[in-house]
């Protein structure tokens, strides 16, 4: 990642979101999943803000939690 949100940062990002895009955070999460399978964050970054049209920080913010996400389901 270039730029590390704090926590609070990401949770408020997380929040606006639905707001922001009229879709819930689990549809990006699922967008992600289906989308290309792409590895860098910043690639992921940049297919969502060019695909879906994302602002960068919201863009980020998904992947952030998709990235979250994925490693605590293996860590189960």
């Amino acid at each position: 990642m270039s730029q590390v949100f704090s926590e609070e940062t990401h949770r408020n990002l997380l929040a606006r979101i639905p707001q922001c895009t009229g879709r819930e955070i689990s549809d990006w999460l699922r967008a992600v999943d289906d989308g290309p399978s792409l590895f860098r964050f910043e690639e992921k970054v940049s297919w969502l803000r060019h695909e879906h049209n994302l602002a960068y920080g919201h863009a980020k913010a998904i992947v952030h939690e998709y990235d979250l996400r994925r490693a605590a389901r293996n860590l189960l």
